[in-house]
C-alpha cells in the first residue's frame, strides 16, 4: 500500500535526523536504508530527500562533509550534530504526541442521535 506523500512530508526529517544519529550516510544510502528498513514503504526519489538534506545542513541539525569511497569516487555524507540531535528528541516527542491523539480519536465512535 502506497503511503500519501502528503502525510510523509512532515516526517523526513524526523527519519533522516534518526537514521543518522546511528551512522554518517550519504544521500543514496540514506534513500535505500529507508526503503530497506520500511519494507519498501518509504521509497524516497533524490528530488524529495536532498531539500530535506540541505535545510537541516542550512539550519544546522546536520553536516556535510566530502569523503572519498572504495572505488575513487567522491560523496558527500551527512552527520548530525549536537543540535540536530535535541531537535531528533523533540521531533519523536511529537511524533509520539500525535500518534496517540490520532489513534484516540480513531478508536473513538461518536454516539449516534
Amino acid at each position: 500500500m502506497e503511503i500519501d506523500k502528503q502525510l510523509l512530508k512532515g516526517t523526513i526529517p524526523l527519519l533522516v535526523l534518526h537514521l543518522l544519529a546511528q551512522a554518517d550516510l550519504y544521500g543514496y544510502q540514506l534513500i535505500k536504508a529507508l526503503e530497506q528498513i520500511s519494507s519498501g514503504a518509504f521509497r524516497f526519489s533524490e528530488g524529495s530527500l536532498y531539500p530535506v538534506l540541505h535545510t537541516l545542513d542550512r539550519d544546522g541539525m546536520l553536516h556535510a562533509y566530502w569523503r572519498q569511497a572504495e572505488s575513487g569516487r567522491q560523496r558527500k555524507y551527512y552527520a548530525i550534530t549536537d543540535r540536530g540531535r535535541r531537535e531528533l528528541v523533540e521531533r519523536r516527542s511529537q511524533w509520539r504526541n500525535l500518534t496517540v491523539a490520532i489513534d484516540a480519536v480513531l478508536a473513538e465512535e461518536l454516539p449516534h442521535d
